[in-house]
């Protein structure tokens, strides 16, 4: 039986994982989907019952799939494939993802009572896309028939927008977010290149507008215009839109300024290890808030059942 890895051992090869693709100057959470799927045009990946995967792992099966050509955002172990019917492909290899719990210890202390302790601890697993296994029930590789209308996506988007209540004014030539009138400023729609531009701009600032204190209060300590905390924060504020515009349907073009971001971010994560997981973490978190102030869907709407 294989040794599982250590928890360093994980922490170390999924930075350096995205490590690469940085130095590379590709950014894994911009266009690593596809909209050759029918299991979701523009979509987080999903677990071969269809559920999202969340934080880091995002990062990790996006980086995957954009390295690997997979244009199915569906995965899976390989006991679930077999247990499908499916059998991974010869000298396939698969894919890194991890897992995080606790667990219980109880030490005795000075007194002689004894307390309980939850240690954290994480486990990596591999899982395979379905296109590196054959046999599977025919709707895992199932081809669109018609996408919806990018009208439809756009407009989806401005609702969510305006469902968070953030106060946006529209004008001038930049983009940002002011903790001290918390404020949301962006260009107006028309200075836009695009659409899709347009709205992940929109979504990058509304997950800076949730790091205000009355929201998830996060603080990294900046100081200054690109230091390390600035690095982290802006880090935050990619990895949280790029979740958000996948939930949404929205494939995010690259923004200059925000590319210029890539050696500070290599910093971080190489001075820590554990950056990028703290950072899908915070914008898991950011992303999470953000949908939770979207009204509830009918309750006779396919998502409420």
């Amino acid at each position: 039986m294989a040794k599982q890895p250590t928890r360093q051992d994980i922490y170390t090869r999924v930075t350096n994982q995205i490590a690469l693709q940085l130095e590379k100057g590709v950014r894994p959470w911009i266009k690593p989907w596809s909209v050759e799927h029918t299991a979701g045009r523009i979509t987080r990946p999903l677990r071969h019952n269809a559920i999202p995967y969340r934080g880091v792992n995002v990062l990790l099966l996006w980086s995957e799939a954009l390295a690997k050509g997979y244009a199915a955002p569906l995965w899976m172990t390989y006991k679930q494939s077999q247990e499908l019917g499916g059998q991974v492909r010869k000298g396939e290899h698969g894919s890194l993802v991890v897992f995080a719990d606790r667990f219980t210890k109880t030490e005795t202390n000075d007194q002689g009572e004894a307390v309980e302790h939850a240690i954290p601890f994480m486990k990596g697993y591999t899982v395979f896309n379905v296109e590196q296994i054959d046999g599977l029930p025919a709707h895992y590789y199932a081809q669109p028939i018609s996408p919806l209308p990018l009208s439809d996506r756009l407009a989806h988007a401005d609702q969510f927008v305006t469902a968070t209540g953030a106060v946006i004014h529209l004008g001038g030539n930049q983009a940002y977010y002011t903790p001290a009138t918390d404020r949301i400023q962006l260009p107006p729609f028309e200075a836009f290149k695009d659409k899709e531009s347009f709205y992940a701009t929109a979504l990058h600032e509304l997950v800076h507008y949730t790091r205000h204190e009355t929201r998830l209060d996060r603080d990294f300590g900046r100081q200054r215009f690109g230091d390390a905390g600035y690095a982290r924060e802006e880090l935050v504020a990619e990895l949280g839109s790029a979740f958000l515009c996948a939930d949404l349907g929205i494939t995010p073009e690259i923004r200059k300024d925000h590319a210029d971001y890539i050696g500070h971010w290599l910093k971080v994560i190489h001075d820590d290890k554990h950056a990028i997981f703290q950072a899908a973490a915070h914008a898991q978190r950011a992303a999470d808030y953000l949908q939770s102030l979207q009204p509830a869907p009918p309750s006779d709407s396919p998502s409420s059942q």
